[in-house]
């Protein structure tokens, strides 16, 4: 499988020009079968002010941002994976979707652990789990997340192939990297993390997206704002 990441400028609340940007960087190449955004990276993580609600900005599973998350992975016939807020009722989710290439929702994952500024988001009401993806079993946490799991989820990490991770790291980069790549090793499992770049907020802990193999290897990182694209060997 092929797996790219992007990693998109931190932007505050233009999602259009972001959904541009990953139009444009896929219609680019090299072409791949699975591509993963940064967390919140359509709407911004935090704005330039320090603010931080993105309640304002949630819709619906079956909303815009979703639809053209699915738009995306039809015309690049590849498998897309990005952030939505997600309102469900009277609560909002800091949340993950993909599509498949003919546009079917394949994955739909809420935020555990939301992060202290994250006081919008309520925490992600479902387990961990491993669902199947052309043919790989892929697994998924977000951000503050990785702190908790490997106690939360290790049968499922020990039954996955891949883990996604999109994150807005704003500690410092290496320890995001050696944190993930112990995970590799231990779970035997390849990693997808797709970070947060520079934009119009700037803060450690930016950059450094990158896609590490089962044995906890960096097969490759992205440059400031680039992509990383790697070809993992899967069962």
């Amino acid at each position: 499988m092929r797996v790219s990441v992007l990693e998109l400028p931190a932007r505050w609340m233009t999602v259009a020009e972001a959904l541009a940007d990953v139009d444009a960087r896929l219609g680019s190449g090299p072409a791949t079968d699975l591509v993963l955004l940064p967390e919140a990276a359509l709407t911004g993580y935090v704005s330039p002010t320090g603010e931080t609600d993105l309640a304002a900005a949630a819709e619906t599973i079956d909303g815009p941002t979703a639809a053209a998350l699915a738009a995306l992975a039809v015309s690049h016939r590849a498998h897309v994976v990005g952030p939505l807020i997600e309102r469900d009722g009277g609560a909002c989710f800091n949340s993950t979707i993909g599509f498949d290439p003919a546009g079917a929702r394949t994955l739909h994952y809420r935020k555990r652990h939301p992060w202290a500024p994250e006081t919008w988001a309520t925490p992600g009401d479902r387990p961990h789990q491993t669902v199947e993806v052309a043919g790989v079993r892929i697994a998924i946490a977000t951000c503050y997340d990785l702190h908790f799991l490997a106690d939360e989820a290790a049968d499922v990490l020990a039954a996955a192939d891949l883990l996604l991770f999109p994150s807005a790291w704003v500690e410092r980069r290496s320890t995001r990297v050696a944190m993930l790549r112990a995970i590799a090793a231990r779970f035997d499992v390849a990693v997808a993390n797709a970070n947060w770049g520079p934009g119009v907020v700037r803060v450690a802990g930016q950059g450094g997206s990158c896609v590490i193999d089962r044995g906890g290897a960096v097969r490759a990182t992205a440059p400031p704002g680039g992509r990383a694209d790697a070809t993992l060997d899967m069962p």
